[in-house]
């Protein structure tokens, strides 16, 4: 059960930066060469993301982490 929850978030997260990069049109190319980070995996909730990580994504993008969860159950599953 916990590794659903686990599973389920780090879907919603990973839905968000997605949504953000998009908004902002920046492809995961860009985005990597600019921070080193490679989205494609955080992207499709195969890779556990860490606080520090979000942190630097949110940063990118111009946001801070409590701009970027406050609307986080917009990507929340019905």
């Amino acid at each position: 059960m916990r590794q659903s929850s686990n599973h389920s978030l780090n879907s919603v997260i990973a839905q968000k930066i997605k949504h953000l990069r998009k908004q902002k049109n920046v492809t995961l190319e860009a985005f990597y060469f600019d921070t080193g980070i490679h989205l494609a995996r955080i992207e499709q909730g195969k890779m556990n993301i860490t606080v520090s990580t979000l942190e630097r994504i949110c940063s990118y993008f111009d946001t801070n982490l409590s701009d970027f969860f406050s609307d986080i159950d917009k990507f929340m599953p019905s």
